[in-house]
């Protein structure tokens, strides 16, 4: 596997073009292919017309994790790995005025890009973090519900991320992550691929060990509650019904 720190430097850099591009994405231009994308992974045509446009129109990821986090009034939500936010703001519009929805991202460009269009739509539960996830700059014990897409994946140190998960969640807080995981081995070309690792792909886990990854960072009763196998435009034929996407919940 690849040096950590080239990893991350890749990444951050991919990502932060995606932010660039998505500049000039107009919700008039963009909006039908935006939402059949988002629809296809879990989204209603009514959850993506209510968040900032620019924001919608920034990657897909492999799930809602919103959708099944059963969030609640008042409660205090994380995004791990938030990109331009959708899920933040969509967070921000279940847990009300009462509650609060944070955001923390690495990439400079994804982070400004998210504050901007809080300020826009004067989102007043909402609050984005410059940071690593595996190192957040979240208080031990704050959090009730941690919500993350397609992101973890992508992180070089997985136990590390659900260790500060757990330990900034709240005792008998929960997790919902949607995410990719491997069924099968792949091809060693792919595993070393700079483009693969920034694609969510080479650095997917097996599903069982990503599961006791889990456990190992001291969630319990950890499932899979919904799961899909994943395929994209291009993709390798190789990777066919070796990729899947799986949306996990697990409690402190």
């Amino acid at each position: 596997m690849k040096d950590k720190k080239e990893i991350k430097k890749f990444v951050k850099k991919r990502y932060g073009k995606f932010a660039s591009k998505s500049g000039s994405c107009c919700p008039s231009c963009c909006s039908n292919e935006v939402i059949e994308q988002r629809k296809d992974i879990g989204y209603s045509k009514e959850e993506i017309t209510t968040v900032p446009p620019e924001t919608a129109a920034i990657g897909a990821g492999c799930g809602n994790p919103t959708a099944l986090a059963e969030l609640k009034e008042g409660e205090t939500v994380l995004d791990l790995g938030s990109g331009g936010g959708i899920d933040v703001f969509l967070a921000a519009q279940k847990v009300g005025e009462k509650g609060k929805a944070i955001g923390v991202d690495m990439t400079p460009e994804m982070f400004e890009k998210a504050k901007k269009s809080a300020r826009k739509g004067n989102y007043k539960n909402v609050e984005f973090k410059l940071g690593e996830i595996e190192n957040l700059p979240v208080e031990d014990e704050s959090i009730d519900v941690i919500i993350s897409n397609c992101v973890i994946n992508l992180s070089p140190d997985k136990l590390v991320t659900f260790k500060e998960a757990f330990r900034v969640l709240k005792p008998n807080g929960r997790i919902l992550i949607s995410d990719l995981v491997t069924e099968g081995e792949l091809p060693e070309d792919i595993r070393q691929s700079f483009e693969a690792l920034a694609g969510c792909i080479a650095g997917a886990l097996e599903r069982h060990e990503y599961l006791n990854t889990i456990k190992e960072a001291g969630f319990r009763d950890v499932t899979i509650v919904a799961e899909h196998s994943f395929s994209e435009h291009g993709m390798d034929n190789r990777l066919k019904g070796k990729i899947i996407s799986v949306q996990v919940k697990a409690y402190k």
